[in-house]
């Protein structure tokens, strides 16, 4: 019979790049469409986590069982023998990539619309990551991506400083914006948590989900009964929920957050970020297409900014990383994990 054919990790790292520029992009304009409609933030995140967990779940209790099996019960498992990763690792990851990623995000679309967000998240994400890898992960911080992290911080407060500026004159905008670059701060962190314990793409999301899931779901059930947070999933309409399950969960969750860790394991936490730049100009756009929101002059500056920025990181760090290594062949995935950026 012929072999099964194997792709590269450069084919396989390309590839989980492509589909998670695709389905950030499709997140930003989705969750902003999807605000205000029938469900509430934390309405949202259940659909993201209980989505997620139909897939996950059992395929986390499968992992455990067959890691048992094979180290005959050596190996202890977290979390009821649901999560793969240890107790520790799973609860570091999952507040930051299941919980208050999920919670921060959802709540900045029901105040700053998806143009803002298409700047602030993915455009603060290589500030935040590149800041925790330096003091985490003592990664060498370049002047060129220095000078990229200029751009985007300038971008960034070309957006949100303006709503800011209008914060006394009774707007909301400015909430939305921290909580998106409070979302990205939260992203980061699980990316840095992810390079530093070499987390295996598949074994991670399960992690965070398993996490999420086993805390979210009890602590959200008991505050709607008690009356202190608002759900309108009774009143919502099923397919409306149905929606919501499968592109939040599986495809946000499943889908990108798998790809985004192979990105990870490949191109370092720093490039993984970078590589992001498509998302916001796409992200922008697409809300002016689909969603009628207008593109303001301090927007398409931040916009502009942003991807230079992030364009300018992208090129140095590759240009660094081949003139140290002129040809870097093929590696294990746990060797990649342990590469740093240039």
């Amino acid at each position: 019979m012929p072999a099964t054919p194997r792709f590269s990790p450069r084919t396989l790292g390309i590839g989980a790049a492509v589909v998670t520029v695709l389905v950030w992009t499709a997140f930003i304009v989705i969750a902003r469409a999807s605000a205000g409609r029938s469900l509430t933030p934390f309405d949202l995140a259940l659909a993201r986590i209980c989505g997620a967990s139909m897939v996950l779940v059992p395929w986390g209790a499968w992992l455990v069982m067959k890691s048992r099996r094979e180290q005959q019960g050596g190996t202890a498992s977290s979390l009821f023998g649901l999560s793969p990763l240890s107790l520790r690792v799973t609860a570091t990851a999952g507040v930051f990539g299941g919980l208050a990623y999920a919670m921060l995000a959802y709540s900045g679309f029901f105040f700053a619309p998806a143009g803002h967000a298409a700047v602030l998240m993915p455009g603060s994400l290589p500030l935040w990551t590149t800041l925790l890898a330096a003091l985490v992960l003592r990664d060498r911080i370049t002047p060129g991506r220095a000078f990229g992290l200029a751009l985007i911080v300038a971008g960034d407060l070309m957006v949100g400083g303006r709503s800011l500026l209008h914060a006394f004159e009774g707007g909301e905008v400015w909430k939305g914006d921290l909580l998106f670059m409070g979302a990205a701060f939260c992203w980061a962190c699980y990316s840095v948590v992810a390079r530093r314990h070499g987390l295996d793409a598949v074994r991670a999301t399960i992690a965070i989900t398993v996490f999420a899931l086993l805390t979210y779901v009890p602590v959200y059930s008991l505050l709607v009964a008690g009356g202190a947070v608002v759900s309108h999933i009774g009143s919502a309409p099923w397919g409306e929920m149905a929606f919501q399950m499968l592109f939040q969960g599986i495809g946000s969750v499943v889908i990108s957050g798998i790809t985004f860790t192979k990105m990870i394991q490949y191109f370092g936490p720093v490039r993984s970020t970078m590589i992001t730049a498509l998302v916001p100009g796409l992200s922008a756009f697409g809300a002016v297409i689909w969603l009628d929101e207008p593109l303001y002059w301090n927007l398409i500056a931040g916009l502009l900014l942003v991807t230079a920025g992030i364009l300018f990181g992208v090129q140095k760090a590759v240009g660094a990383r081949n003139a140290a290594v002129p040809a870097v062949p093929a590696v294990p995935a746990a060797a990649a994990m342990g590469r740093r950026d240039a």
